[in-house]
């Protein structure tokens, strides 16, 4: 293993580390408490980091007597006043996810309230404020409606110091919290228009349809994109093919090309 990789532990070393058995980290992953990475294989990693955590939470239920929702808590109170660190999983931390977090605390809600409301898991939800990655393209729109604000603020869209002219490739992109899709910024700053070039990964999906205020056109790129309007009607998209529609009208997504499809999608006003 290349010496610059963090060190990743198998399901029996990270409990033999924590001084627990391997059911109970299952146990303690299906409450939401530490959620580790996957391999290309599906099997659980934990990072050290989760390693100090898993003993957190050992100390948190053996000393203090806490059920799984106060550890979760009591948990997430120390992280929200840990200082920046250079580990990657805490740096990814730092964007969407760590915005999600401090909207959660700012509006009184727990984990568990915040997941019954968007009828997820507690563990989706604990995964995304740590890692910013793990959900479907609806519930990042849903969770930032239910917020108040929107995708584009919480990637970090309204930046004031943003050229006005973006070369070929030179895009920044939003963090990659869902599976197989890319969003890139064609534009950014305090804009009436949100301007994207979506890259769909075979198979990508939204997971489901949403809506929200303003108005939306789509340009196929390459590639092949179903679009459903109001549940009902249906849009087979290829190269060249356009579509305006009202955003308020619920529509959802997937890729039924067998590689990339790559869409430019404008938004207005930036509700999205």
């Amino acid at each position: 293993m290349n010496s610059t990789e963090p060190v990743r532990y198998k399901v029996a070393e990270a409990a033999r580390l924590a001084g627990v058995s391997a059911s109970t980290l299952r146990l303690w992953e299906s409450q939401g408490l530490v959620v580790p990475s996957r391999s290309d294989t599906g099997h659980r990693q934990y990072s050290a980091e989760d390693v100090a955590r898993l003993k957190r939470i050992s100390w948190f239920r053996a000393e203090r007597g806490l059920n799984p929702a106060a550890i979760r808590e009591a948990l997430e109170t120390e992280d929200a006043t840990l200082p920046g660190v250079d580990n990657g999983e805490q740096a990814t931390s730092s964007g969407i996810g760590r915005k999600l977090r401090a909207l959660r605390h700012a509006a009184g809600k727990t984990l568990d309230q915040v997941a019954a409301d968007m009828g997820v898991t507690s563990s989706t939800l604990s995964t995304l404020e740590r890692t910013s990655q793990g959900v479907s393209f609806k519930t990042l729109h849903d969770l930032a409606n239910y917020y108040g604000t929107t995708v584009s603020r919480l990637s970090g869209e309204e930046r004031e110091d943003v050229p006005a002219l973006i070369r070929s490739g030179e895009w920044r992109a939003w963090p990659e919290t869902t599976p197989g899709v890319t969003v890139q910024l064609l534009a950014e700053g305090r804009t009436m228009m949100d301007c994207h070039r979506f890259v769909l990964a075979p198979g990508a999906t939204s997971e489901g349809a949403y809506r929200h205020d303003g108005e939306e056109f789509i340009h196929v790129l390459a590639g092949r994109l179903e679009l459903v309007l109001d549940n009902d009607q249906f849009f087979d998209l290829m190269p060249g093919d356009s579509l305006y529609f009202e955003s308020r009208r619920d529509h959802s997504w997937r890729n039924r090309h067998d590689g990339e499809t790559i869409l430019l999608w404008i938004n207005t006003p930036p509700t999205f």
